[in-house]
């Protein structure tokens, strides 16, 4: 008997208590995942077949699945099928550290690489013009990459570089501020703002999550130590497994 026969056993869900159906096809595929029998990376039977091996509606399953996909514990790939996500805990970001994608994720020992989606030298938009504080005139180093961590698509990130502080869009390879730093330009000090959003269309495809799920929308803009602007980046990511944490402290109240 196969694992996925295993797991979905009609008579394993026939054992379960009245909770509604969907609910209990996701039980079985979270105690697949305590128990080891589902380990990360591992690919999960389709729909269809998971449907007739409990005698229960595609629409059930489907149901289960994309919040098991919201959740983080199972992953969707256009073309290729249902998978245990490599992340399934939420990772914390501290907003006190600047730090780039790949050293944040290497400090958790976790394994990183980038799909490129583009990368040009171009002219500045009016936006980024105002952000780099750049002239109209003024050309950039565009760079848009899918971030990885174990596997698992993070993030959609878009960074814009001045053109004389990063000519050659090939300089980068696994780090931009590997890159920056090899040339004497490695921000020290950033403004970042985030909010929450929805992701729709080729966005929610590309961090394989559903339609109008959570995402946390960035924007940074780092400096060099005499204060040049020499980075702007806008990012996307999943909001079901990243969280970004801020330490406070109490003012000293000032005495008379």
């Amino acid at each position: 008997m196969t694992v996925g026969k295993r797991i979905f056993a009609a008579t394993r869900l026939a054992k379960a208590d009245d909770a509604p159906l969907y609910m209990r096809v996701k039980r079985l595929v979270n105690e697949a995942v305590d128990d080891g029998t589902l380990q990360a990376g591992d690919a999960i039977p389709s729909e269809r077949d998971v449907a007739d091996m409990l005698n229960v509606s595609r629409v059930t399953v489907r149901k289960a699945f994309t919040e098991l996909v919201n959740e983080g514990l199972l992953t969707q790939r256009r073309g290729s099928g249902t998978y245990v996500g490599g992340v399934p805990q939420r990772l914390e970001q501290p907003l006190s550290r600047l730090t780039s994608f790949s050293e944040d994720m290497k400090l958790r020992g976790l394994e990183t690489h980038a799909q490129w989606l583009s990368r040009a030298t171009e002219f500045a938009t009016p936006e980024e013009a105002l952000k780099l504080s750049l002239s109209p005139s003024d050309r950039v180093s565009r760079f848009k990459r899918l971030r990885f961590a174990n596997g698992t698509p993070m993030a959609i990130e878009e960074a814009v570089i001045p053109e004389r502080f990063l000519p050659d869009v090939h300089a980068v390879q696994a780090s931009l501020y590997a890159a920056l730093d090899a040339r004497g330009f490695k921000p020290v000090r950033a403004l970042q703002r985030l909010h929450a959003i929805g992701l729709e269309g080729e966005e929610a495809a590309m961090l394989e999550v559903a339609p109008g799920a959570a995402a946390l929308f960035i924007e940074r803009v780092s400096y060099l130590p005499d204060g040049r602007a020499v980075e702007f980046t806008t990012s996307h990511y999943r909001g079901d497994l990243y969280d970004f944490v801020a330490e406070l402290t109490l003012a000293a109240e000032t005495l008379p």
